[in-house]
C-alpha cells in the first residue's frame, strides 16, 4: 500500500476551503478533509448525477456541489433533518449547552421516537441540538431505537436556528431513508461511498454494521458499472477484499488517531476507485 502523493492529485491544495456551504451537523468519520482528493476525480465526471449511499454528515456533497444527487442512509433521524433542511428549517427554540437541558432534550427526542413523530419538526430540531451538545458529536441508538450518547461538556457551542441558507441546494436533490441495497442506481451517476468503518465499534443506527454488511456492501457495488469511489478504515481484510474486488487503491493518513487514548498512531483511511 502506497502513501498518496501530492503528484498524483495535481490540484490537491489543502489550504483551499472547498464548501460553501459547511455542514450543519457534526459527524465522526467526516470527510470534508478528503475533498481536495476527491475533487479532481469528481471534475471528470461532474455532469453526472452523485449518489450517496451513506451520505452522513453530507460534507463530501455540499463540497463537490453537484447539479443533481441522490443522497440516502439508513438512519431516519439523519434524514428527516435533512428533510426539514430542504423544507427551510426555522426554529424558535433556543438551545442551551447545559447538561440537565441536554437530557431534558434527549427524553423529549426519545418519547417523540416512542410516539411515532420522528419525522416531526420537532424531531429535527431536537436532533440537530442533541449531535450538536453531545458527546463528540456521535450518533448512536440502542436496540430500542432510543438516542443514547451523554452530554459533550464543550466550553462553547456556536448553534444556528435559521438554516434556510441551505434550502436552495438541497432542494436540487433527492434525499431519501433506506438500506444501500435499495439506492436505484441509473447508467450515468457517480457513486461515492463512505459506510461505517470497518472497526470493533460499527454501531450506525439501532442496528449494527457489521462485517457481513461490509461483504453484502462490496457485492453490491461488484453489481454497478459505473465510476465509483469508496473510502473506509484501511484494515488489513477491507484492503484485500477490495483489491479482491478489482478496486485501485491508494491509502491516506487521516486526520485522526488510532484509538482515542492509548495508542495515537494516525489512522490509515483506504481510497479505492473502480471504473474511472
Amino acid at each position: 500500500m502506497n502513501k498518496v502523493a501530492g503528484s498524483l492529485f495535481p490540484d490537491y491544495n489543502p489550504t483551499v476551503e472547498n464548501c460553501v456551504l459547511t455542514p450543519a451537523l457534526k459527524w465522526a468519520g467526516g470527510k470534508r478533509w478528503l475533498l481536495p482528493y476527491l475533487q479532481p476525480i469528481w471534475q471528470q465526471f461532474h455532469r453526472r448525477r452523485l449518489v450517496e449511499p451513506f451520505v452522513g454528515g453530507m460534507g463530501v456533497a455540499l463540497g463537490l456541489k453537484p447539479r443533481q444527487a441522490l443522497l440516502s442512509d439508513s438512519n431516519e433521524h439523519l434524514i428527516n433533518f435533512y428533510q426539514w433542511l430542504q423544507k427551510g428549517l426555522v426554529t424558535n427554540t433556543d438551545f442551551y449547552n447545559e447538561e440537565s437541558a441536554f437530557y431534558e432534550a434527549r427524553a423529549q427526542f426519545n418519547s417523540l421516537i416512542k410516539a411515532g413523530q420522528a419525522h416531526s419538526k420537532k424531531a429535527a430540531e431536537l436532533f440537530y441540538y442533541l449531535n450538536r451538545t453531545c458527546f463528540n458529536g456521535l450518533c448512536r441508538f440502542n436496540s430500542k431505537n432510543e438516542f443514547n450518547v451523554p452530554f459533550g461538556r464543550y466550553k462553547k457551542i456556536n448553534y444556528t436556528q435559521d438554516f434556510t441558507s441551505y434550502q436552495s441546494g438541497l432542494n436540487k436533490w433527492q434525499i431519501t431513508c433506506h438500506d444501500f441495497e435499495h439506492t436505484k442506481v441509473a447508467g450515468n451517476d457517480f457513486l461515492y461511498v463512505d459506510p461505517p468503518y470497518d472497526t470493533p465499534f460499527s454501531q450506525y443506527g439501532k442496528e449494527d454494521f457489521t462485517w457481513d454488511d461490509q461483504l453484502r456492501l462490496i457485492n453490491w457495488l461488484n453489481r454497478q458499472e459505473i465510476p465509483m469511489v469508496v473510502t473506509n478504515q484501511a484494515t488489513a481484510r477491507i484492503i484485500e477484499t477490495y483489491k479482491a474486488a478489482g478496486f485501485s487503491i491508494i491509502t491516506l493518513l487521516a486526520p485522526r488517531r488510532i484509538a482515542s487514548s492509548g495508542d495515537r498512531t494516525p489512522a490509515l483511511e483506504m481510497l479505492a476507485t473502480k471504473n474511472i
